[in-house]
């Protein structure tokens, strides 16, 4: 059974959803009323896909999406009586992976839910390379030798690049794609950005035996160890 977090501060909406998630979707819904309990809920247990609303009393949810995608890779549908294209946009590029403006029908509302849950569970939560381990959904690294896991504690950038190359092995990257599939801004391509994201990562997988190999005017590609 799927677990929801539905992050909404008002309450009819709040219970009309939960209510309606429950009947017809045999989800699990658990409630957050603002940024503050939505942290507390997510510590506790984290979600499979997060209903997030955009205003809420103690911040912007745009701006918490932020902060969830240093460290988890849950799917959020974003919520908001907002409907102007700027704001859908910039709720795409927060992270969001799907927006729905208010009013809706519940029956899209299902749907949507029902279609990103599809999406996520057509691609394996984790990635393994020798003893080098990649949390998909957590958007982790390990190196797990002999039983022992460590975390190589990797920025959301460099757990982005790390997984790019590895989830195409031994095939060759050029640095301009490699920056567009992860900082999503071709036309602002940053070489330095990107050697310094490598170099980190190169040091940072080495005990695992696995490596990034740099082709000189070709690009990047990943090999285990």
């Amino acid at each position: 059974m799927f677990n929801i977090l539905l992050v909404e501060d008002d309450i009819d909406i709040q219970q009309v959803n939960k209510n309606m998630l429950k009947r017809r979707g045999g989800y699990t819904v658990r409630l957050a009323m603002n940024l503050a309990e939505a942290r507390q809920k997510i510590a506790e247990t984290a979600p499979d896909i997060i209903v997030l609303d955009i205003t809420l009393p103690d911040g912007s949810g745009l701006d918490f999406l932020l902060e969830l995608r240093q460290d988890l890779n849950i799917p959020v549908l974003l919520l908001s009586a907002l409907d102007e294209s700027g704001d859908i946009v910039r709720g795409l590029k927060a992270g969001g992976d799907d927006y729905l403006a208010k009013p809706y029908d519940n029956d899209v509302l299902l749907a949507r839910i029902e279609t990103l849950l599809r999406r996520t569970a057509r691609f394996p939560k984790t990635l393994t390379k020798g003893s080098l381990v990649l949390d998909i959904i957590a958007g982790r690294a390990f190196i797990d030798s002999h039983g022992d896991s460590r975390d190589l504690l990797l920025t959301q950038k460099e757990f982005a690049v790390l997984l790019l190359l590895a989830q195409n092995e031994r095939a060759v990257m050029s640095a301009a794609a490699i920056y567009e599939n992860v900082w999503k801004q071709a036309s602002r391509f940053d070489k330095n950005t990107l050697q310094a994201t490598i170099s980190n990562l190169r040091k940072k997988i080495e005990p695992s035996g696995c490596a990034i190999n740099v082709l000189r005017n070709q690009g990047y590609a990943f090999e285990r160890g």
